[in-house]
């Protein structure tokens, strides 16, 4: 591939912050206040009310443009098809929530009911997902244990265990909608922006985990209670293997064949989809032949399989949640909220960029918050979106949310007159649907070896959420992922890779010294880059760094120096003969000199004025003297890549500024954020020993002036024949 090459030439003078404010007006904007902002917030007129209107019911929007002629035939085969999987799937993933299965098809209704009003997703499908059901379960297993007494709550006095988890359950799923409807009208939405693609992949995988230990147990046909708090896992493990011999043979025998099965047809759909209409309904006709061979052969008594049982007909009154419910399940509601938020974000994200429409997270937060509330007043429990659902949704020609409509209406069908159909399918098959479907979670245990090549704290973050997720539990896992994400931002803004630039020969361009073989570097020069912000954290790091690129400390400069001149001083005060520059050997070998103590007095500006001669600190200094030499005579900061200072940064920052301008060393600041400049003007940074005029525009108007102010000093040849070389043809510069 030939690469393109185009030269360009500008002729312009070199532009120090102060020389190009003199040449360019600059409009200065009034910012408006915290008031204007809360007054403008308030302002209603008709405009803003229609506008309101549409964000609040989105379903406005999209109706109409709703094209029926082309759409509607899509919807409806989409919503048939997702519909029954949705079926299966509520059955499937309410055993993970420890509810009897009929609740899920509950989920799998009343949510989409709010959400076709409110989402501003078109094809993402609501209802049950695993990771949330199984955090659903969680915390009913921990108030209604499956062996021992249930938690002392009001609320569960005259209930069934069965109802008491139910309860439990709703009441959980109706605080987790307050949070999403208290953060939707807060417009916080962004808080999914803290739950980063490689976090949300971590603790899916640890999730995935999680509910195919949960799954054991039906697929095996062993009777074991719910485990509760870190480190579960193993103790559930640890009782699967203990009752191992126990294993009901007819259910692993009719797991192990869905599996299978559906592995073999999901794997064919995945390969063939282009040519099929409709992917296989895999999940249907297997659930449909196991129930047909389980009632056929009586599995349930002539092979003690546990099978559905009694299926509720027909939907139940409205309850009211528990609040006591609220005050022990608080603390695992709201990360079920966020959780179930940023998994369907995440995924309605994908298809709204796929489809060119927008989505609005905040009303994406209303909307799953009244789904939510809604649901859980018609005992569902916790609903977000599945990737395998939604994709199956959109695959097959959903357009809109009457997709989704349908979908919720086959739930409704199975639910009022179908469901006595699905009393003898065993619980092993619902557990078998289960594990299969944990593929594609299971799979991003192949994301470890990448993000190792490629982001290794992108890895440490993917590693540290699973295993805490995993042996932790969901929420507390949860908790220590968003640590260690936060722990690597810290990482890289507290300790960035400083670099040293130099030119590249016949450009304006400066890259990194270390990475190119032909560089040009000024002799007495040196330009510094830090890139990331500077705040108290990292301030002393960035100190630290500079003084290691320029090679000394100008701070132990200043006062070597101001200690040596303070011997010089008070031997000419001493003395009677007239000392020369040739006598001070004699001086600097006196030995009743003390150890000077004062060194607020040493860091101030060296003070030679009361000197009849000058003092070159770079010559040959007699041997009882050590002052450190300087072969610096300028230093430009590259700020480019700052894009904020705080209070206790511009402290230090101050403080190193001085620091070097003391010791002779002139300090250049280039490409700095007009809104940094700002701050540095509004608090007060510049004063008589820093100035406005040390800012340039970008890095070479710092260097041609750094090179046109010392051209005429004596420092060697080099100095002047890098000047000539670095007058280059795109800034045409004449000295």
């Amino acid at each position: 591939m030939v690469t393109l090459r185009k030269q360009y030439v500008v002729a312009r003078d070199v532009y120090s912050e102060d020389s190009f404010a003199e040449d360019h007006d600059k409009i200065y904007r009034v910012r408006k206040t915290i008031l204007d902002h809360v007054k403008e917030y308030f302002i209603c007129d008709s405009k803003r009310a229609r506008n309101a209107t549409l964000s609040l019911l989105p379903i406005i929007g999209w109706l109409r443009i709703y094209r029926i002629r082309e759409w509607f035939l899509s919807d409806v085969v989409s919503g048939v098809s997702t519909g029954l999987v949705a079926i299966m799937q509520g059955l499937a993933f309410s055993l993970l929530a420890s509810l009897p299965p009929s609740y899920g098809l509950y989920t799998a209704f009343f949510p989409m009911l709010a959400y076709f009003f409110l989402g501003t997703s078109r094809h993402i499908s609501i209802g049950a997902f695993p990771v949330l059901s199984l955090m659903i379960g969680a915390v009913v297993n921990r108030l209604v244990p499956q062996d021992g007494p249930p938690a002392n709550i009001t609320g569960f006095e005259g209930l069934s265990q069965e109802h008491q988890r139910v309860l439990v359950a709703s009441s959980v799923t109706f605080l987790m909608g307050l949070f999403q409807l208290a953060m939707g009208v807060l417009q916080v939405g962004f808080v999914v922006v803290y739950l980063s693609d490689t976090l949300v992949s971590g603790f899916t995988t640890a999730a995935a985990v999680h509910i195919l230990v949960s799954q054991l147990k039906f697929v095996l046909g062993l009777n074991i209670p719910g485990i509760n708090g870190p480190f579960s896992i193993i103790y559930t493990l640890e009782k699967i293997f203990v009752q191992i011999t126990s294993t009901n043979i007819c259910d692993l025998v009719m797991s192990i064949v869905i599996m299978v099965a559906v592995f073999i047809a999901k794997e064919l759909n995945e390969r063939y989809k282009a040519k099929l209409l409709v992917p296989i309904p895999i999940e249907i006709i297997m659930t449909i032949i196991a129930c047909g061979v389980s009632y056929g052969f009586n599995f349930e008594k002539r092979y003690n399989v546990d099978v559905v049982g009694k299926m509720v007909s027909g939907y139940e009154s409205p309850i009211a949640p528990s609040m006591e419910v609220f005050q022990e399940s608080a603390v695992e509601a709201f990360p079920i909220a966020i959780v179930g938020f940023a998994v369907a974000f995440s995924v309605a994200k994908v298809y709204s960029i796929k489809h060119d429409y927008t989505i609005d997270g905040n009303q994406e937060l209303i909307a799953f918050g009244v789904s939510n509330i809604f649901g859980a007043s018609f005992k569902s429990f916790a609903a977000s979106t599945a990737l395998s659902r939604t994709a199956l949704q959109e695959s097959s020609g959903g357009k809109t949310q009457i997709a989704g409509l349908i979908s919720a209406m086959m739930a409704m069908i199975v639910t009022l007159a179908l469901g006595f159909l699905l009393e003898p399918l065993p619980r092993s098959v619902l557990g078998a649907l289960v594990i299969v479907n944990l593929k594609g979670m299971l799979m991003q245990f192949k994301e470890i070896p990448y993000l190792w090549t490629r982001d290794k704290p992108e890895c440490v973050v993917w590693v540290g959420t699973c295993l805490a997720a995993i042996l932790l539990g969901l929420d507390l896992g949860l908790a220590v992922g968003l640590g260690v994400e936060l722990l690597t931002v810290v990482f890289r803004t507290q300790f960035p890779c400083c670099s040293v630039l130099a030119n590249i020969p016949e450009t304006d361009l400066y890259r990194n010294r270390k990475d190119y073989l032909h560089i040009f570097e000024a002799k007495g020069v040196k330009i510094f880059r830090i890139p990331s912000p500077i705040f108290f954290a990292n301030i002393q790091f960035f100190r630290d760094k500079l003084i290691e690129a320029v090679g000394f400390s100008p701070l132990r400069v200043l006062r070597k120096r101001n200690n040596a001149l303070r011997k010089i001083k008070k031997l000419l005060q001493e003395k009677d003969d007239h000392t020369s520059e040739t006598g001070l050997g004699n001086i600097f070998c006196q030995k009743s000199l003390e150890s000077y103590k004062n060194t607020e007095e040493l860091d101030l500006p060296t003070d030679v004025k009361e000197l009849p001669f000058r003092i070159d600190w770079n010559a040959e200094l007699p041997a009882n003297t050590s002052v450190p030499r300087v072969d610096l005579h300028s230093l430009i900061l590259d700020f480019s890549a700052v894009s904020f200072l705080d209070i206790s940064a511009l402290k230090g920052l101050k403080t190193t500024l001085k620091e070097f301008i003391r010791v002779d060393v002139d300090v250049y600041i280039a490409s700095c954020d007009a809104y940094i400049l700002e701050k540095l003007h509004s608090c007060m940074f510049f004063d008589d020993e820093i100035q406005t005029s040390m800012f340039f525009l970008t890095l070479h108007d710092a260097m041609l002036h750094v090179l046109k102010k010392h051209k005429d000093r004596n420092i060697g040849w080099v100095v002047r024949q890098s000047y000539s070389q670095i007058t280059l043809y795109h800034f045409l510069y004449k000295l």
